[in-house]
Formats: C-alpha cells, structure tokens, sequence
C-alpha cells in the first residue's frame, strides 16, 4: 500500500484586524501562537523518539488552542494509529477530511486504519475518495478488490489501468489468478478483442488472446490471430506461427521448417500450439518422407516435455498406419528418453517387432519385462511366440507354462497362449499335446464368440 510522507509547512492565519482587536489583545494573540507552535514541536520531538503518548498530550493543547486546526488532528489521528488505538485514529483523521476534505493525506489516515483493521469496505469507500486526487491509487483498489474476491470490478480496473499507464508486474499477475477461473475469460477475450483494434502493434495483446484460446481449445481461433499478428509484426515469434501453415499449405517445405523451427524453440509459444505444429509437420513428412531428418530434429524439442510424450505418440502414429518400422524407431527412442521399462510403450514395441517380424529383438527385451513384471501374463506370451519363430521350443513352452498361470479373464490371451504351446510341442515332435492345446485354443475361442 502506498504510504504517504507528510511535510507540513506552519503559518499563522491571520484573521481581520478589526475582529482580534474587538476579542483578544495582540499580546494575547501573540503567546496563543507561541504556545501552539511550542506545542506543536514539542508533539513532532516526541513522536521522533517513539513517546506516542507524550506527542498525544501535546497535540490536545495544540486542539484546545486551535479547535479547527486539521493539521493537528491528523498528527494526533497518526500518533493513535502508532498506539494501535484504531477507533481514537479514525475518530481523528475524520475530524480532520471535515475540516479539510480535499487534502487527499487525510483520507489516507483514514484507509491507514481501515487496512490495517481489516475493514476493508470502509478502505475501498476511503480510497475511491482518494482516487478523485490522484488516479495511481486504483492499484490500491485493484488489490483490494482481489481481498474481497471482487473479480469482476478488479478486471475492469486492471484493464483501465493497463490502458492509462501501462502494464505492471502486480496487475499482470492479478489478472492472471482471476483468468484461472474460466468465467472470466469470455471478458478477457472481448478486451484483447478491442485492444488490438485500438493498438494494432502491440504484441502482447495478440499473446494474450492467443492463449486463451489455446486455453480454451480453440485452436482454429487461435491460429486466425496469429495469422493477423503476422501481417502486423512479421518479425514476431507467435506471427511464425501461421507462416507454417501458409507455407506448409502451399509446399513450400523450407520455409515451413525454418518456421517451424522458431515455432518449437521459443520460450513464449504455447505447448498446444507447438504440439499442434509438430502434428501438422508429422502429417506432411509421411507423405513426403524426404523430410523425415527433420522431423527427427523437431521431436527433439520435446525430450523434456512432461505433458505429451512426443515419441510415444509418433510411434502410435506410424503404428496406426501398419508402418511398423517407423513405430519400432520412435517406440525405442520413447524408451531411450524416458523410461526404459514403461509397460504400455513396451507392449507396443513387442506388437510392432511381431509385425515386423524382428523376432530376435522382440524375445530379448520380452524377457527381460519378465523380470520387471513377473505377473503381467503379455510379456510371457511374447517371449514364447519369439522363441518359437527362432526355434527355440523348449525355451518357449517353458516361459509360455509360467505364463499361462497369470491370465486371468481374458478368453483370447488364454487361447492365443495355448496356440503358441501346441507350437512349441509341435516344434518338440510332440504331436498329441500339440492338438491337445490347439483343441483349448479352439474352444476358448468358441467360448469368447
């Protein structure tokens, strides 16, 4: 809160000479005057070293000499308020805003007192007194407003603010905590809105919008305002942003990952919008997989990215697109970053090496998923399917009984797994257990139709 300084400069009013001639003889007026003065010295010396109660006693004859002076009052309104005698501070600083309503320090004794009472209503009624005299102080209200949760007024003072005297660290962080809360975003967008019309080369308003936008999952929205702020400040980061996509959208490649580029290494740019355009340049580079190098180079921009994992979800991608090598390259880039023994990128790694038929690699970290999930029946299955493409039968039934005893519920891994038994037996010249487990096979399946 703003503290306000004091300087009091005395004089002596001098009131018509042939009034005090009339009332009180000069010698009279002359030691009235000496003993205010006097007094009122005697009550600052008192106050500079802390005797609150001295100054006070000195301040009541300074009011008995001059019962009108505001001067007085409000010294006396400032020595209480030392004392923590709130009610005989406000009592004070009162009779001196009626003696003196426009000296705006007045009033701040009063909101001294209310702030520190906690009396809020009275401090937003005291400053909006004050605001008349000097403007500035709406940031006082500003965060009064946020004391008493009165969002609504405290936006559109923050916004009245912002646009007389420019942005402040306090009112952006303010308007930050009141836009958490989605109700009032609709107020921002109509702001911003209006601010870029009046300020058309002000970037940071076209941010602002952006993100709440992104925010809100408007993302089309969002692109159309970095599209303008594009055509207004071409050199802007965020203004990039729409450039990939014109540039993309016409094949023009270079210039699309020079943008693109911009777009994935700034600090400003939100991850939305950045996870957007990698999706964009994903698309693009399938069809055109000369470009696969620098979609390598992009997706290294999220190494450290805690909301999406990129890798994972490119190898999903190519997954989906029965590209299995190129599932298989970001799966175990996936692993390599993060964590090596995920079990979801795990089990899509070992679908993608059994359709890619890499049976060797598949068996080997199958096995060694064994030991990190002993009773996650997926892995054991793998393990025996790998071993019976390479021939290793023995090995394969083997880890396939184990497994077998963790299957719970689930019709089509149970039969897949005695499928792979009768594999095994049959690779072990066992013809009878062979058509014994294909029959379970058959009947599991059976049951699941």
């Amino acid at each position: 809160m703003k503290k306000g300084v004091l300087i009091i400069l005395l004089s002596v009013l001098l009131c018509s000479t042939t009034s005090i001639m009339a009332q009180t003889e000069p010698e009279d007026i002359a030691m009235a005057t000496d003993q205010y003065q006097d007094s009122f010295y005697e009550s600052l010396k008192q106050k500079g070293i802390e005797n609150y109660d001295k100054a006070i006693v000195s301040l009541e004859k300074c009011i008995k000499l001059k019962p009108n002076d505001a001067v007085a009052y409000f010294e006396l309104g400032k020595n209480y308020l030392s004392l923590k005698q709130y009610q005989s501070a406000q009592d004070s600083f009162e009779k001196a805003t009626q003696l003196d309503p426009k000296n705006k320090w007045y009033w701040l004794g009063i909101y001294d007192v209310s702030f520190q009472t906690k009396n809020y209503p009275l401090a937003i009624e005291t400053i909006q007194k004050i605001i008349v005299f000097d403007e500035e102080y709406k940031d006082d209200l500003i965060s009064l407003y946020m004391i008493t949760n009165q969002f609504d007024k405290a936006l559109l003072s923050i916004n009245e603010m912002n646009d007389k005297f420019g942005k402040s660290e306090d009112r952006d962080r303010y308007k930050l905590q009141i836009l958490s809360q989605g109700k009032y975003q609709n107020a921002e967008i109509t702001n911003l809105i209006d601010q870029i019309k009046q300020h058309p080369k002000e970037e940071s308003n076209y941010v602002n919008l952006i993100f709440l936008y992104s925010k809100a999952d408007e993302t089309d929205k969002a692109l159309d305002v970095a599209k303008q702020l594009a055509k207004e400040i071409p050199t802007s980061e965020w203004g990039q942003v729409s450039m990939f996509k014109v540039y993309l959208d016409s094949n023009q490649a270079d210039k699309a990952i020079k943008s693109m580029n911009v777009i994935l290494s700034s600090s400003k740019i939100d991850s939305k919008i950045k996870h957007r355009t990698l999706n964009e340049f994903l698309i693009y580079a399938n069809k055109n997989p000369q470009y696969a190098p620098d979609l390598e180079k992009a997706i290294a921009y999220f190494d450290n990215d805690k909301e999406v994992d990129v890798a994972k979800e490119i190898g999903k991608f190519y997954h989906s697109k029965g590209q299995f090598e190129n599932a298989i390259k970001y799966y175990e880039k996936d692993l390599k970053t993060n964590s090596d023994t995920d079990r979801e990128t795990n089990l899509l790694l070992l679908e993608a090496y059994t359709q890619a038929k890499q049976f060797e690699p598949m068996t080997k970290r199958a096995m060694n998923m064994i030991e990190v999930y002993p009773s996650q029946p997926q892995f054991y299955y793998y393990a025996g399917l790998g071993n019976n493409q390479l021939k290793q039968f023995k090995n394969a039934k083997t880890v396939l009984e184990m497994g077998l005893d963790y299957v719970v519920d689930d019709k089509t891994l149970e039969a897949n797994f005695n499928i792979q038994l009768g594999e095994s037996y049959n690779g072990l010249g066992d013809a009878k257990k062979k058509e014994e487990y294909f029959l379970k096979a058959n009947e599991l399946l059976k049951k699941k139709k």
